[in-house]
């Protein structure tokens, strides 16, 4: 799959399946914003598995240029959940994550999953505001679940999101 999109910036862009050979360059752009970063290996790990799948976007232009933001996630029972996502610094604010989360909610719809998961830091309140714009709703809480020497413990808000209709009969 091959989804070129312009960006808000007006930036050419392609969402492309990820797949191992990219998790050297996830790992570098998850060392951007998670106090505990996930490495190559672990990336590789998850993009052998049956379940996980993701999606990242790269700029048009820069050949075959690593991902500037991605989105990584699992299918399980009929339930997805978002396993990690992350855009550059250098390239937010241009509608990446919100093409990102799109095409993962394209994916669960085909599958016919009923519901998407996610946790988030309860003090990202951009992402908090993108998963709401998608209908996330919060369903529980974690408590000290991230953990940084800059910040201390941080809680998690658990957040959901059905994907099928209920019928009311």
């Amino acid at each position: 799959m091959r989804i070129p999109f312009l960006s808000a910036g007006r930036k050419e862009f392609v969402l492309e399946r990820l797949t191992e050979a990219d998790s050297e360059a996830l790992s570098v752009l998850h060392r951007e914003d998670f106090v505990r970063p996930w490495s190559a290996d672990e990336f590789s790990a998850l993009l052998q598995q049956d379940t996980v799948f993701g999606f990242g976007a790269r700029e048009v232009g820069h050949g075959a240029g690593a991902p500037v933001g991605f989105v990584l996630a699992r299918l399980a029972a009929g339930e997805g959940e978002i396993l990690t996502i992350a855009v550059a610094r250098s390239h937010r604010r241009q509608g990446l994550g919100w093409r990102l989360m799109d095409a993962v909610l394209r994916e669960l719809h085909g599958e016919r999953a009923e519901a998407l998961f996610l946790e988030v830091d309860e003090t990202n309140m951009p992402a908090i505001a993108l998963y709401r714009r998608f209908g996330f709703q919060e369903v529980g809480r974690r408590a000290n679940y991230y953990h940084s020497s800059e910040h201390g413990p941080r809680g998690a808000l658990v957040m959901r999101r059905d994907l099928r209709q209920k019928t009311g009969r």
